[in-house]
């Protein structure tokens, strides 16, 4: 597995890396350094050319067009690690977290979100809804969640029968949540 990382994280690379050690395969660490994404070599070159060599590639990027255009060269299945439009990978594991607190049943809950509207909670409240979950969250004015994320998850809570609330108010996403997530306040 390559592992892009123009963003460092400790704790995406090691889970990364030791996951794949331990399912008996080998992480490269691709760091800014160790590598010309986007610059001097072509997305299209670097995705040909590490899906040659591996059998999935892992991206953890500034720009969400970055991951989009590797998966679409790239002949082998890239996650997203992290892009400045989703976060998947924390997204599975809040999840997981919540599944393990409420032994697997998620159905019903409600989630609330006191932040910005960041690549944490597009894909969290995504993800949520798409387990049954009802999902409340609270943005600061001019710091809402991107407004095509907003439409999927609209479609997603009328398709799984939840709810979906947008506020600016801290106490309406609050209210009656079974769990309170909040991230960075990158606007204060």
């Amino acid at each position: 597995m390559s592992m892009i990382f123009q963003k460092r994280s400790t704790r995406t690379r090691v889970s990364t890396e030791t996951g794949m050690f331990m399912l008996g395969g080998h992480g490269l660490m691709l760091g800014p350094q160790d590598i010309q994404l986007g610059v001097n070599e072509s997305m299209r070159d670097t995705s040909n050319v590490l899906s040659r060599f591996n059998d999935i590639i892992l991206a953890r990027v500034f720009g969400h067009e970055d991951v989009v255009e590797l998966d679409k060269y790239s002949e082998k299945p890239v996650i997203n690690a992290l892009s400045d439009k989703y976060h998947p990978l924390q997204t599975l594991a809040d999840l997981m977290t919540l599944h393990e607190h409420w032994d697997g049943n998620l159905k019903g809950k409600t989630l609330g979100w006191v932040g910005d509207g960041n690549n944490i909670i597009h894909d969290f409240m995504i993800g949520a809804i798409k387990q049954g979950m009802n999902v409340q969250v609270a943005t600061p004015k001019g710091y809402e969640c991107d407004a095509d994320v907003v439409e999927t998850a609209k479609q997603l809570a009328t398709e799984n029968g939840v709810s979906l609330v947008f506020t600016t108010d801290p106490m309406v996403a609050s209210k009656g949540a079974d769990v309170i997530s909040t991230d960075t306040w990158v606007s204060m």
